[in-house]
């Protein structure tokens, strides 16, 4: 489930090379966390890990379940960002936090869990008007015109496939079933890494979330209420624990490889999400926007 993201860092210390860092500010909060880019040469080191062993399941990493109105009731858990290009082009993101990634079965075994978790959607408009919109997937994803998303109302839908929260705007070729094994591509049939996602809790992040404009040539997110905390958005490191090294009990990796681990390194936040973009889908990304509503072949 998402959960709140100041929370987080009551449940983590921040720690680099498995070591934890001297001189952190106290308590560390969302006003202050950027703070800790200075402690580490490139800012980049460090890891909000874990207080707990999370092989005991502590109850944090559970997140928060939507109440019946879709709101994560007491848990600010999105993050809402505007970036106004110019000539009428906006894109918005709708940043979703999760405590704890929950990876994909394979041979088995269940590889690629993480504390903290980043997913986001993307809507660009156009004059006011929504063209496309970007359902990242781990790390990739796809994009679609937003008259082919499904809606509620004017809303669009987004599925968060479960333990993963990679998104998708259908719920699966066969259902509820998404495979991902070769990056990049949402395969129509089950091979190896498999996302499962249905129609679910219904879960509303406006409603519980923060929101900013961000000004791309000066790098500056500014809250559209006076009072929301916003240093966290500066925080450059990572929002769980560095990937543990097999000499720790609880890693393990298919056939040595250590992409294969069943422990990584969590996720970077906001910041590192391409906020300044020129096509809907990241750089680097061959971006076909779809006007079907259908999961991506090729």
């Amino acid at each position: 489930m998402p959960g709140d993201i100041g929370t987080q860092l009551v449940h983590t210390r921040p720690e680099t090379n498995f070591s934890v860092v001297a001189d952190v500010p106290t308590p560390l909060t969302l006003d202050n966390v950027n703070d800790l880019n200075a402690l580490t040469p490139s800012g980049d080191e460090i890891y909000l890990t874990s207080i707990d062993d999370i092989t005991t399941n502590p109850a944090w990493l559970n997140g928060v379940k939507p109440d019946s109105t879709g709101k994560t009731d007491g848990a600010s858990s999105c993050a809402i960002i505007v970036n106004d290009h110019g000539a009428g082009l906006v894109d918005a993101y709708y940043m979703y936090f999760y405590p704890f990634n929950l990876g994909n079965t394979v041979l088995g075994m269940v590889i690629g869990n993480h504390v903290g978790d980043w997913e986001h959607n993307m809507i660009r408009f156009q004059d006011g008007v929504p063209q496309a919109m970007w359902f990242s997937q781990h790390s990739f994803g796809e994009a679609f015109t937003y008259n082919a998303v499904e809606k509620q109302g004017q809303r669009p839908i987004s599925y968060s496939a479960v333990g993963s929260h990679a998104n998708y705007a259908i719920t699966g070729y066969t259902p509820g079933t998404h495979d991902h094994t070769i990056p990049g591509l949402n395969l129509p049939f089950a091979l190896l890494l498999e996302d499962h996602c249905d129609q679910g809790t219904l879960w509303d992040p406006a409603l519980s979330a923060y929101t900013y404009s961000y000004d791309a040539a000066t790098a500056v997110f500014t809250p559209y209420v006076p009072g929301t905390p916003t240093n966290w958005l500066y925080y450059t490191g990572a929002w769980g624990d560095e990937q543990y090294p097999l000499s720790d009990p609880r890693q393990k990796e298919l056939f040595g490889i250590s992409l294969t681990a069943k422990y990584q390194n969590g996720p970077t936040g906001p910041e590192d999400k391409q906020l300044n973009r020129t096509d809907v889908c990241p750089t680097g990304q061959k971006c076909v926007v779809s006007p079907v509503l259908t999961a991506r072949k090729a």
